[in-house]
């Protein structure tokens, strides 16, 4: 591992694959060799699965036994929260080295997996004591995700594991083990190259050329994106109109941060619970409490129908993702009356969107350049963003994160996205409603105060094209409370606020057919 981690360039990556987790030990090990040999433009990508995750209480407990790996456990328990079932990325060391967690059985996690590794530690609990998952199955999948000349090792030495690594391509050996145990087994992987599949499932070829990018807007997405790119080594230059970012409808002074999940297992499912993980560990950076809380959101059930489904969520999730509340319960932990019980998600909570945006556009290798409009043209192998005749930067890759302003792109110009205004209404706090201690939604939403101001939305309006508040919207919002809470809407005394005097802004949603 040594000589390959010395041996990786500028942007080229050491992946290695785990099955088995546990308390992070081999993780740790190798990050620690990583960034004692590998060149700085390296990067480290580990993949583990794990089917029993130990609680964030017990693996702290676990690595205070080796007080030597202090400054990576302590930055790997930093990040270890939202740790749900399917996939999670947890990134360090300003995203040189990335830790994905496949929490479930194998069996069942490695086939979804799209990898190339170059190094795997076998280390699950011995044949004996699990022999479901030493099978031909898993020895097909360490093959197919193997790169050219992937080296293996497991602490067993059962014949009849070394016989199906064999069979599945490997080139294995005995070889003498560590501490008590006499022998282990190392290998190669000699066998052919995996097979793409259907040909859209295929790896594009590595970019060749310069790492470098254009991202086209300032507000989430292309923050998002720029920030991605960077933190694997791209030189990204973030272009947005506005004088500064998150001036459209990232701007807003709330966001609720929750899951919306089926109870199916759908791959939208997975995928949402994968980002929801990836986004509260991002939001650790941020100021809690001025930026940001995991308040919890409660979802009430407003009707049989929302219930019902909210039932089926909960049966199909982990308590500690979501759990159902009845009604007192419901108050007590939402600080104000309310109509009925509900669904709690007690990791999720708001957002203020761009203070997110600006944390992940000071990542290292961003350039900003704001207040310009600019339009794409193709030079040779690059794009160029010109304002006027003036070429602002150019690189070979462009991101366009315009919502449905997309469309001025020429390309884009068919794309049937449909822009839907929004309206949000920002409530003065008053002593009374400082009661409300999360994020309580119905058909509208409610956020505690974020400094002086209650967050209340949002609108839907799918003709306007005006971004000027309106009363008629601040009323609607104001409905939508007295649907959430008539306790709360009383502590703010929002009957009695002149609707010409509130205050909100408005912005337009992007969607999709």
């Amino acid at each position: 591992l040594a000589e390959r981690g010395a041996e990786r360039g500028d942007g080229e990556v050491l992946c290695i694959g785990e099955t088995g987790f546990g308390t992070g030990l081999n993780f740790l090990c190798a990050w620690q060799l990583f960034e004692r040999v590998a060149p700085a433009g390296a990067r480290l990508e580990v993949v583990s699965v794990e089917k029993f995750p130990l609680a964030a209480a017990a693996l702290r407990r676990a690595l205070a036994l080796w007080p030597e790996l202090a400054p990576w456990s302590e930055a790997l328990l930093g990040q270890y929260l939202a740790v749900h079932p399917g996939f999670q990325r947890l990134a360090f060391a300003g995203g040189r080295v990335g830790l994905t967690l496949l929490l479930g059985d194998a069996l069942e996690c490695l086939p979804q997996l799209d990898a190339r590794v170059d190094a795997w530690f076998l280390d699950g609990f011995a044949p004996a004591k699990n022999p479901d998952m030493w099978s031909p199955v898993l020895f097909a999948e360490l093959a197919r995700l193997s790169a050219p000349q992937a080296t293996l090792g497991t602490f067993t030495s059962a014949g009849f594991v070394r016989r199906g690594l064999v069979e599945a391509g490997f080139a294995m050996q005995r070889v003498p083990g560590y501490g008590q145990k006499r022998e282990m087994l190392s290998g190669t992987y000699q066998g052919p190259p995996a097979n793409a599949g259907k040909p859209w499932y295929a790896r594009p070829a590595p970019h060749a050329g310069r790492r470098a990018a254009l991202v086209v807007g300032g507000g989430l997405a292309g923050c998002a994106s720029a920030a991605s790119l960077a933190a694997r080594g791209w030189q990204v230059t973030l272009i947005e109109r506005h004088p500064g970012l998150a001036r459209e409808a990232s701007g807003n002074p709330q966001g609720v941060l929750y899951l919306k999940l089926s109870a199916h297992g759908t791959p939208l499912s997975r995928l949402v619970l994968s980002g929801f993980g990836h986004t509260r560990r991002l939001l650790e950076r941020l100021r809690r409490g001025h930026d940001w809380d995991a308040c919890g959101v409660l979802q009430l059930a407003f009707d049989a129908k929302e219930a019902q489904r909210q039932a089926q969520l909960a049966a199909a999730f982990p308590a500690d993702l979501l759990h159902g509340l009845e009604r007192e319960q419901a108050e007590r932990l939402a600080g104000v009356a309310l109509p009925a019980g509900g669904l709690f998600y007690p990791e999720a909570g708001w957002v203020h969107p761009p203070a997110l945006c600006q944390a992940l556009a000071a990542t290292p290798g961003i350039t900003l350049l704001s207040g310009r409009a600019v339009r794409l043209r193709r030079e040779g192998d690059d794009w160029c963003a010109y304002a006027g005749d003036e070429c602002l930067a150019r690189a070979p890759l462009a991101i366009l994160a315009t919502a449905a302003d997309i469309r001025d792109f020429p390309p884009a110009a068919e794309l049937p996205l449909k822009r839907i205004r929004g309206q949000v209404t920002r409530l003065p706090a008053t002593p009374q409603s400082r009661a409300l201690r999360t994020v309580v939604c119905a058909e509208g939403y409610v956020a505690p105060p974020r400094g002086d101001e209650h967050t209340l939305g949002a609108s839907f309006d799918f003709k306007s094209e005006d971004l000027a508040p309106t009363l008629a919207e601040h009323q609607g919002n104001l409905e939508l409370l007295r649907e959430i809470s008539p306790d709360l809407l009383q502590r703010l005394g929002a009957d009695d606020l002149p609707l010409e005097r509130l205050e909100g802004r408005a912005a337009f949603r992007c969607t999709s057919p």
